[in-house]
């Protein structure tokens, strides 16, 4: 069991870390307001945090 603990947080940190990388700060807040409403069961900062990534990875209309 605590291999496996190990392993989804090495995961997490990994997954936290390319977001960062190639989206910036405002995607680790996107990530984080997401994860914070997933845990809390608060739909609405889930959902600001779910636009704030998909902005992102949509890029500017061109």
């Amino acid at each position: 069991m605590p291999a496996l603990a190990l392993l989804t947080a090495a995961f997490v940190v990994a997954f936290e870390q390319l977001v960062e990388w190639k989206y910036g700060p405002a995607g680790l807040v996107g990530l984080i307001l997401l994860t914070v409403g997933v845990k809390a069961k608060s739909p609405a900062v889930s959902s600001v945090g779910a636009v704030v990534l998909a902005l992102l990875m949509t890029g500017p209309a061109r």
